[in-house]
């Protein structure tokens, strides 16, 4: 099993004046599902749910003793120990402490003189960052407004996430996993370990199983008015480009078996 690199925890998601519980804990799994595990919370405004009719109130004074409440944690799924790691901080520039590299995440225009760039675009740099040590920070703002413009200007990045002008409403989670999913797929991850083993076939085993077929076929009097040899040699050409494995092997010759057991004896 491949191991994560150490350098995708040079980068935090942060998440400012995030309102809903369940977003919370949404955007913690979508981290962990791409490799990345610190977040930080800047000043949490916990909206009250059927699940959290009474939600914490934060307290900037108080940002650190500030607990999230269980509908977050069970959202996240099993990036539970994402959440119980998560910094909480009352301001932004808390929350960007050491950062080198800071990408704010908007959808709107903009008068400012920074580009706008996609995740795509943004993400080989940000990860050639990383690799040498240094801290990098995507804010994510508030899930109806966005983040301030002064929020904006506190980053020195700008980062959007294109798609349908005539429609576009991603869910902050959802905004979090596409920009997660496009820093991993610049990692080049060995995904050998999702390929599953193939056994292929020896020439013996194929050659055994095409004469089954041969036999059964001869039962069948398939070859009435058919060239024998030379549907035979197509057959055995087949199996060979195939790549067959044993288990191929196996399946077919139960097969053939089976449609043997069936047929008239002589």
């Amino acid at each position: 099993m491949p191991t994560l690199p150490a350098y995708l925890a040079n980068i935090r998601i942060v998440l400012s004046r995030t309102s809903h519980p369940a977003n919370i804990g949404a955007a913690a799994r979508a981290m962990k599902t791409m490799g990345l595990t610190r977040l930080t919370l800047v000043a949490p405004n916990i909206m009250a749910t059927p699940m959290t009719p009474e939600p914490p109130a934060f307290i900037a004074e108080q940002a650190a003793d500030f607990r999230l409440p269980e509908e977050s944690f069970v959202l996240s799924s099993g990036a539970r120990d994402v959440l119980e790691r998560a910094k909480i901080v009352a301001t932004l520039p808390e929350a960007l402490a050491g950062t080198t590299l800071s990408c704010a995440l908007t959808s709107r225009r903009r008068e400012l003189t920074t580009p706008l760039q996609t995740p795509r675009q943004l993400a080989p740099s940000l990860l050639a960052a990383a690799q040498v040590g240094q801290q990098i920070a995507l804010v994510f703002g508030n899930e109806t407004y966005g983040l301030s413009i002064d929020e904006v200007q506190q980053c020195n990045r700008l980062m959007t996430i294109s798609g349908n002008p005539d429609y576009f409403s991603l869910n902050l989670a959802q905004a979090v996993q596409v920009v997660c999913y496009e820093l991993f797929s610049h990692v080049n991850m060995d995904m050998s370990h999702l390929i599953p083993e193939r056994n292929l076939a020896t020439a013996e085993q194929v050659a055994g199983m095409v004469q089954h077929l041969e036999d059964t076929m001869v039962q069948l009097d398939f070859f009435r008015r058919r060239n024998q040899e030379r549907m035979m040699r197509r057959l055995h050409s087949l199996f060979n480009r195939a790549d067959t494995t044993t288990e191929d092997i196996d399946i077919l010759r139960g097969f053939l078996n089976r449609v043997q057991q069936k047929l008239p004896k002589e």
